[in-house]
């Protein structure tokens, strides 16, 4: 990393974005805030952002808080003054953004799922093993991994305090494409976006499932369906259907996907993810049963742990409704007073926390891209389930062995 030296003494971490749009936004608000509430051992500095439209792109840098913005990622890339690259653009530009920002000797902290392919996964992890060895570290952003309570899970399932794991519980579940007339977007575009809710919001409840057990996935079987194939085409969209803002395109991507798995503990798991579960918004619900006891947890309430405790009395057993904002729970008492409850956005904030801290140690940050390939390699494992009917996959050991089938 090129640090560079700042009042007092302190170092300062060049930050480079590229996209600005929704996850633009959140990955601004939580360089801007993390600095604030935490005590950094480096502290960032918002250099540039970099986007397809002159104006859109100079807009947004005022309205985020950039100091600069480009319309060429490359440009942001040779920056100087840029020492980490954060790439918040659809999956079939993260590849070649983020291998190219490695081979810079720029760390990269990318957006989920990280590729649309295996092959891309595989060369984008290469490059960060490669980027390693010179010390520049990558990441992966499976933000949710930063809820207080979802840490809390992990520690307790760690601690053994629900015993062996012997089944999980995994939904992922929005309906912002219930209604047959929303209209298409780049994420309905397989081109763009790799795969449909399977990618998109699957890929998290993969990775909170392995997370918190701290076992991998070792073989899946799974089902995807596509309920709306043709949806109408906004103005402002292009590339799919002749004129934007005329007719019907085709959507190239799953709507729901349900699937199976072994963990490498031996526990089973089911997951379902959808975008078609109309009235829930942004409902990731986990339940992890043990042997001795369970957690769950559903965003929708994300303040809240439930932790069941099979060696408590019986007549007065039951789940503990665990409100995790107490100083002493993960990130505690850098926010607000115990029951003043935290918001989707501070998962960024703590996701930075950690990468900054891991950066100036010189750890490597998890996830890491290995991580973000094995779960690219379910999700691949998934699809070509569901394409073939042919029931279960096997999913290698380790992430550099070749991808079975």
């Amino acid at each position: 990393m090129t640090e560079h030296a700042a009042a007092g003494g302190t170092t300062t971490l060049g930050v480079g974005m590229v996209g600005y749009a929704f996850m633009g936004a959140a990955h601004s608000q939580a360089w801007r805030t993390a600095p604030r509430f935490f005590d950094l051992p480096t502290m960032p500095r918002m250099r540039v952002v970099a986007g397809r439209d002159p104006q859109a792109v100079r807009a947004a840098a005022d309205r985020l808080g950039w100091d600069d913005a480009v319309t060429d990622w490359r440009e942001l890339v040779a920056r100087d003054d840029v020492d980490l690259v954060d790439v918040c653009t659809p999956g079939d530009t993260h590849a070649e953004i983020a291998i190219a920002a490695l081979e810079a000797g720029k760390h990269v902290l990318c957006e989920k799922p990280l590729a649309n392919t295996v092959a891309e996964a595989e060369a984008m992890a290469a490059a960060a093993r490669t980027a390693a060895e010179r010390g520049v570290r990558a990441m992966v952003g499976f933000t949710y991994r930063r809820v207080p309570a979802i840490q809390l899970a992990r520690q307790l399932v760690a601690e053994g305090r629900i015993g062996e794991v012997r089944q999980v519980r995994a939904q992922y579940l929005q309906d912002w494409l219930s209604d047959p007339k929303a209209p298409l977007s780049w994420r309905l575009d397989k081109k763009k976006a790799g795969s449909g809710a399977l990618g998109d919001i699957g890929a998290h409840v993969v990775d909170l499932a392995q997370f918190i057990t701290g076992q991998r996935l070792t073989g899946v079987a799974g089902l995807l369906e596509t309920f709306v194939r043709e949806r109408p085409v906004p103005a402002s969209f292009s590339g799919l259907a002749g004129e934007a803002g005329e007719g019907t395109g085709p959507v190239t991507v799953d709507d729901a996907a349900i699937f199976f798995g072994r963990l490498s503990g031996g526990g089973i798991a089911s997951f379902e993810a959808t975008r078609f579960a109309w009235g829930r918004k942004n409902a990731i619900r986990l339940e992890i049963n043990g042997s001795r006891g369970s957690v769950a947890f559903d965003f929708e309430d994300m303040n809240l742990l439930h932790f069941y405790d099979a060696d408590d009395d019986a007549t007065t057993a039951g789940f503990r409704r665990i409100v995790v904002t107490e100083p002493e729970h993960p990130y505690g008492g850098h926010w607000w007073p115990a029951g003043h409850g935290l918001g989707y956005e501070h998962a960024f904030t703590h996701q930075v926390v950690d990468l900054v801290g891991d950066l100036a140690a010189g750890r490597q940050p998890h996830p890491s891209f290995d991580d973000g390939l094995q779960v690219q390699r379910v999700l691949d494992a998934i699809e070509r389930s569901s394409a073939s009917g042919s029931g279960w996959v096997d999913l290698p050991a380790a992430a550099g062995e070749p991808v079975a089938g």
